[in-house]
């Protein structure tokens, strides 16, 4: 994991803050100490298959897979433009998930939720529920 300056560009394009922010293992919030969540989400298809921590407070987990802009090869403008398309999508299905009326929903209807926004436009093959 090391520091991607398209993700950074890509970020500060939207206009969104970079400063201060890095990328973190997942081993950072499997610890007793780390910041409670309420839900994860993986994007990446080899993290899908990975075994992945009991998170502290058992959140409600969901796989929303996406290609990995970072293995685009090519121009910095092609480079730019995969993670231009990521951005997009991860934001289309992050104001979904923000729009769910999730006090409304038991876990098991809010898990389909999750599901299915997993697999919107962009979702790669192996987009499923986790737990």
């Amino acid at each position: 994991m090391g520091y991607q300056p398209f993700a950074i560009k890509t970020l500060a394009d939207y206009g969104y803050p970079t400063e201060g922010f890095r990328s973190k293992n997942w081993e950072e919030f499997a610890t007793p100490d780390a910041p409670k969540m309420d839900f994860v989400f993986t994007v990446c298809d080899n993290a899908a298959g990975e075994a992945c921590p009991i998170w502290p407070g058992q959140p409600m987990t969901a796989h929303w897979g996406i290609e990995d802009p970072a293995a685009v090869e090519g121009l910095d403008i092609e480079k730019q433009k995969a993670f231009n398309l990521a951005f997009r999508y991860l934001k289309n299905r992050i104001s979904f998930l923000l729009a769910l009326p999730i006090a409304r929903l038991d876990k098991l209807a809010l898990k389909n939720r999750l599901r299915e926004i997993g697999e919107m436009e962009g979702a790669t093959h192996k987009a499923e529920a986790q737990s």
